[in-house]
């Protein structure tokens, strides 16, 4: 395949060969490449924000009524139903995501779309309470250039969550997804041309984080960043963003809790934590990693929990009854299995799981088996470091005090996860625990109409919601003047 023709990238509207190395993305389930290209330079960065900064001062797009502007993004949403199963495929094969799951993250995109075109046809701005002889007005402006810098973990997903609130505030987008998952946000660019969006618009600039992020960031063009990934990555693009006296929004890390109580419906708990950590391999920012158990029910959830993951389907992404498909790179699952190691020689046992299974044609494939680790403590580093993989470390827990401070001693304050049928005890507990998202008798739900963010290293700002459009626009007060007689002062 090495000599199949790089895929062309969109460059200010443009669409061509990137100026950087040709390099290949690979399908995690065989370690082959699937698809060739050419990597954007510093050269196609330049272009690509000075090309959007044209757009947006001529292309027209900003000035549209909010109706007009909707007008585009429900026909997005359109194209993108239109054209679902393949788009699944194509996640499929970037990622390694089972084919159940990248149908799904398909449909979250388009109803992401649809959303926020809602959104922007009925956002209001506000005549606010005059305190003198004039009228005042809260309007807002979009921004101009803005940045969406996406992860390789639900691609599509998120960068539909960057691009479509950043479109419908009436800003130029630059996405520079991952590395290693480009072709869901080339994708979408071709998508949103197709349905209207201006030429130049949108520009879609992979390769490597480290050269291309920076210069983004860096561009005084830029006016906002929004960012998923990982939060060392996620402080760096913050020191840059604080010299520019720069707005950014931040989705990063997360090491969340799950807690379940004596009481709760254990049917519910088993099936909801194994989805929690399980599901997409764990590569997952808001995964219920650490699980806290109350110590009269430990024995019975944690055998529970252990034959439900023996039962896990690993395999053939492309395998409508997989479950778990690989992880994203070779490379990824030895950083899980040194963490697993780690555990281990922190005085943990495996319960289950700990090795690489055998998946029959895909020998070469990244899969690695769920695993779950106990007889450690909230203090070991297996238990307070983000893994990104199928791990489970499970705690018993008899002190609903000293639960409440091991769960909030972390730096990560993503998400967490209550399981118990007192909703007196649950709403205590949600309130104090600390997190972006609580989960009560369910987990890893989400409504594109709810805010999503986290507190610490996990993040910045949210994104999400009917005003996550707003982060992509400057608020402006006006004064109009209804005094009958001139200023006084100057008499």
């Amino acid at each position: 395949m090495s000599n199949e023709k790089s895929l062309p990238i969109c460059i200010a509207g443009e669409w061509r060969l990137g100026g950087g190395d040709r390099y290949a993305t690979l399908y995690p389930a065989t370690g082959e490449p699937h698809a060739w290209l050419n990597a954007a330079s510093l050269d196609d960065v330049e272009e690509a924000i000075q090309g959007a900064h044209k757009a947006f001062r001529e292309s027209g797009w900003a000035q549209k009524k909010p109706h007009e502007r909707a007008a585009v993004l429900y026909r997005v949403a359109q194209l993108i139903r239109e054209r679902s199963e393949e788009l699944a495929q194509m996640q499929r094969l970037d990622n390694g995501k089972p084919i159940s799951e990248t149908r799904g993250l398909v449909a979250s995109a388009a109803g992401t779309f649809q959303f926020f075109a809602a959104a922007c046809e009925t956002l209001e701005e506000t005549i606010t309470p005059s305190r003198g002889d004039f009228v005042t007005m809260s309007v807002y402006e979009p921004m101009g250039v803005v940045a969406a810098i996406t992860p390789w973990n639900s691609p599509i997903a998120s960068e539909a969550q960057k691009m479509a609130p950043a479109l419908a505030a009436g800003c130029a987008v630059v996405v520079k997804p991952a590395e290693i998952t480009p072709l869901a946000a080339l994708e979408l660019a071709k998508i949103c041309e197709a349905a209207g969006v201006p030429k130049g618009l949108i520009s879609v600039l992979p390769g490597k984080g480290s050269v291309l992020g920076d210069a983004i960031t860096k561009h005084p063009l830029v006016k906002r960043v929004s960012f998923t990934g990982g939060t060392t990555t996620g402080k760096h693009i913050a020191h840059i963003a604080a010299d520019k006296m720069m707005p950014v929004s931040m989705e990063l890390g997360g090491k969340s809790p799950t807690m379940v109580f004596a009481d709760a419906d254990l049917d519910h708990a088993v099936n909801g934590i194994l989805y929690g950590i399980f599901s997409s391999s764990g590569e997952s920012c808001i995964a219920g990693s650490r699980l806290f158990v109350d110590a009269s029910i430990y024995d019975e959830v944690l055998e529970r929990l252990a034959a439900g993951a023996a039962r896990l389907r690993v395999g053939d992404p492309a395998d409508e009854k997989t479950q778990m498909g690989p992880l994203i790179t070779g490379k990824h699952r030895e950083s899980i299995e040194q963490y697993v190691a780690l555990g281990v020689s922190e005085g943990g046992q495996i319960r289950t799981g700990g090795e690489r299974p055998s998946v029959a044609g895909h020998e070469n494939g990244y899969f690695y088996r769920p695993t779950i680790i106990e007889g450690l403590n909230n203090q070991n580093r297996t238990c307070q470091e983000e893994i990104f993989g199928p791990v489970l470390v499970a705690m018993p827990f008899s002190n609903e005090r000293d639960l409440i401070e091991q769960a909030n001693d972390s730096v990560y304050a993503l998400a967490a996860g209550i399981w118990t049928r007192d909703f007196k005890k649950a709403w205590k507990i949600g309130r104090e625990v600390q997190a972006g998202t609580v989960w009560i008798n369910t987990y890893k739900q989400f409504s594109i109409s709810t805010p999503f963010g986290g507190w610490r290293d996990s993040g910045l700002g949210r994104e999400k919601g009917r005003l996550g459009i707003l982060q992509y626009m400057e608020q402006k007060a006006m004064y109009w003047g209804t005094n009958e007689q001139p200023l006084g002062w100057a008499n």
